[in-house]
């Protein structure tokens, strides 16, 4: 009696710790669910961290970190030579040609001239595919991989956009939008090199 007892709350327990094994595969932030884990180019990639970017007191979009090993810091970011993967979802509806615009803003602001001049091509692919598409609406995504070898490669809902941009200095360029000296946003800053994470603990 005693045993069946012991093996009735194995099992009870086993059964109450599947949904908190599945929540543990995703971090959720304003109801966007990020995968805890990735694969890229046959690499396993983990969430360094994901956050929300605010405008005033608006919502705009989330966005989420993926690296080879976690980082908390933007010189281990940048310095880390494997793949990397961005991901911005939407939370209200974008105009593309201001997206496109306040890209190029934000990496000019934050890298170094040479590294923004070695972007260009870039920047003006990615500005063109967003002003192509006019709008990200909400709910919609879109990624920007670093592949080594490939490039960065942007996907818009899930589906290749244009060709790699071969450039390494465009990819660093364009973490330094979120983690350089002058980010987006500090609060996202913070969220994706896994800081607020950390805080919160």
């Amino acid at each position: 009696m005693y045993r069946r007892s012991l093996i009735t709350l194995a099992l009870a327990a086993g059964a109450l710790a599947l949904p908190l094994a599945a929540r543990a595969d995703t971090v959720e932030v304003a109801g966007v669910k990020y995968d805890t884990a990735a694969d890229l180019g046959g690499k396993k990639l983990v969430l360094n961290g994901a956050g929300i970017r605010y405008k005033a007191v608006f919502k705009v979009y989330t966005a989420g970190l993926y690296l080879s090993e976690k980082s908390d810091t933007t010189e281990a970011v940048l310095a880390n030579a494997g793949p990397k993967r961005l991901h911005i979802v939407a939370l209200r509806d974008i105009d593309g040609n201001d997206l496109g615009k306040l890209f190029t803003k934000g990496m000019e602001a934050n890298a170094p001239r040479e590294e923004f001049v070695k972007s260009i091509n870039g920047v003006l692919k990615i500005a063109e595919l967003f002003a192509a598409k006019k709008e990200l609406s909400k709910g919609e995504s879109f990624s920007v991989d670093w592949v080594p070898g490939t490039g960065s490669v942007i996907q818009i809902n899930g589906k290749s956009a244009g060709e790699p941009i071969k450039e390494p200095e465009f990819y660093t360029a364009l973490l330094r939008i979120w983690l350089g000296k002058s980010p987006a946003d500090d609060s996202l800053k913070d969220a994706l090199l896994g800081i607020e994470r950390k805080r919160r603990r």
